[in-house]
């Protein structure tokens, strides 16, 4: 799809390409299989996370491989998805990409988890430059940490999701036109992205609202904590009327819930409460006050955006497993693109390419940029309402919520700066 595209033909081509079965996967194409490593909780507190992924990247293939898969040098080929499990763990994570690379995978896939992609450039880094005829390219999803691809830029990483100041800044042009707001409360996990968001929470409000007091700016660890009613007695007690967390998966579902408990209710700003059960775990008292900011969302008013979300939920109709990221969908277009444009996965070549992926999908553009393979794309930022609201066709999860859309941000006014330094081979 490219932009010349008419409004009627690209809502033909997205009904059409995103409905195609997952049966046709392997039609018309030979040879072995490129494999895709997907290194992510797949087991423990965070398996939900991992398997909606999963979930994403598979349709993603599916597509692409119901299209006759990719051309290489040797012909076409198809795509395939290889699981390997870190349960969460860093060092699981390194024995998981030795096993991957033993496996024959040239392409990483992981998202979950800043500290572990971190951990992740380090030993792609040493690996390429010890075993260059085993390369390997990382493709990062989610892990939104800024040092990524700023002090640890590295020319085998590519980030397809806004990081936490880009997220942060589209949260904060909310918040700057909030003239009732006098008092926030941050809280967020324990590790590297976690520390980035309250930092930069703080940078922010201190240049944009000034006079909005933080009465609260709190840590706590990640994925341990059973119960979060301490902390939603803390929230409640400081006076708070918002919230401002990054937390995500269940750390972000007991957090709400132990908030709607005690009777807190304040906004929650949040970088991921439009999915993984938070709608429902906040319900009622979440309408007009949860705030979440995404490259994208089902309600995006656009036919082509409601063509994507229909094709998702025909293939997975399961509410449960509603979790459908759009980048996702663009990182794999782009890989496939790459692939085409390098003639195989030879990871210089493949990188190369990469540095100049261009793709659409459903109405929405994405482009990486070479300085520092940060993708730059559109950002939205919804408010939750009930089902059938104005701007509001569709929930999440089955909940009767959704998120109507209430700030669109170009890929141009979302982009920042960089201080990447890359080394290139």
């Amino acid at each position: 799809m490219t932009e010349r595209f008419s409004r009627r033909t690209l809502l033909g081509a997205t009904l059409a390409g995103l409905a195609a079965p997952a049966a046709w996967a392997q039609a018309g194409t030979g040879g072995e299989p490129i494999r895709l490593a997907l290194i992510e909780s797949l087991s423990g507190a965070f398996a939900n996370t991992g398997e909606a992924v999963a979930r994403n990247l598979s349709w993603a293939i599916e597509r692409v491989n119901a299209r006759g898969g990719v051309q290489t040098a040797t012909g076409a080929r198809t795509l395939a998805l290889e699981r390997f499990d870190n349960k969460g763990q860093t060092e699981e994570s390194l024995a998981m990409l030795r096993a991957a690379i033993d496996k024959g995978c040239r392409v990483v896939l992981q998202g979950n988890s800043s500290a572990v992609a971190a951990v992740l450039i380090d030993a792609i880094n040493k690996h390429n430059e010890r075993e260059p005829e085993r390369r390997v390219v990382f493709l990062n999803y989610s892990a939104v940490d800024p040092i990524l691809t700023n002090e640890l830029c590295s020319f085998w990483h590519f980030r397809f999701d806004a990081h936490a100041d880009m997220r942060m800044a589209a949260l904060m042009s909310v918040i700057r036109e909030d003239r009732a707001l006098k008092s926030i409360y941050l809280i967020a996990q324990d590790y590297s992205f976690g520390q980035a968001v309250l930092r930069e929470a703080r940078r922010q409000l201190g240049q944009q609202r000034p006079d909005v007091a933080i009465v609260g700016d709190e840590l706590h660890p990640v994925g341990r904590v059973k119960d979060f009613l301490p902390y939603a007695v803390k929230i409640k007690a400081s006076g708070a009327q918002a919230v401002l967390t990054g937390n995500w998966g269940n750390d972000l579902t007991l957090l709400v819930k132990a908030a709607r408990e005690v009777g807190f209710d304040g906004r929650f700003y949040t970088f991921y409460g439009n999915a993984l059960g938070a709608p429902a775990a906040i319900g009622e008292a979440g309408v007009g006050k949860v705030v979440a900011v995404a490259d994208w969302l089902p309600n995006v008013p656009t036919p082509e955006s409601a063509a994507f979300y229909k094709a998702f939920r025909q293939r997975f109709p399961d509410p449960r497993d509603d979790y459908v990221h759009l980048r996702m969908q663009l990182m794999i277009e782009a890989l496939a693109q790459a692939i085409g444009r390098a003639g195989g996965t030879e990871a210089v070549a493949l990188a190369r390419a990469l540095e100049h992926a261009d793709v659409s999908l459903a109405g929405r553009r994405g482009r990486m940029r070479a300085e520092d393979h940060q993708f730059q794309q559109p950002l939205v930022v919804g408010v939750m309402e009930r089902q059938g609201a104005p701007g509001v066709p569709f929930d999440v999860e089955g909940s009767g919520y959704g998120f109507r859309v209430v700030r669109e941000i170009s890929a141009e006014q979302a982009a920042m700066p960089s201080s990447c330094k890359m080394v290139r081979p």
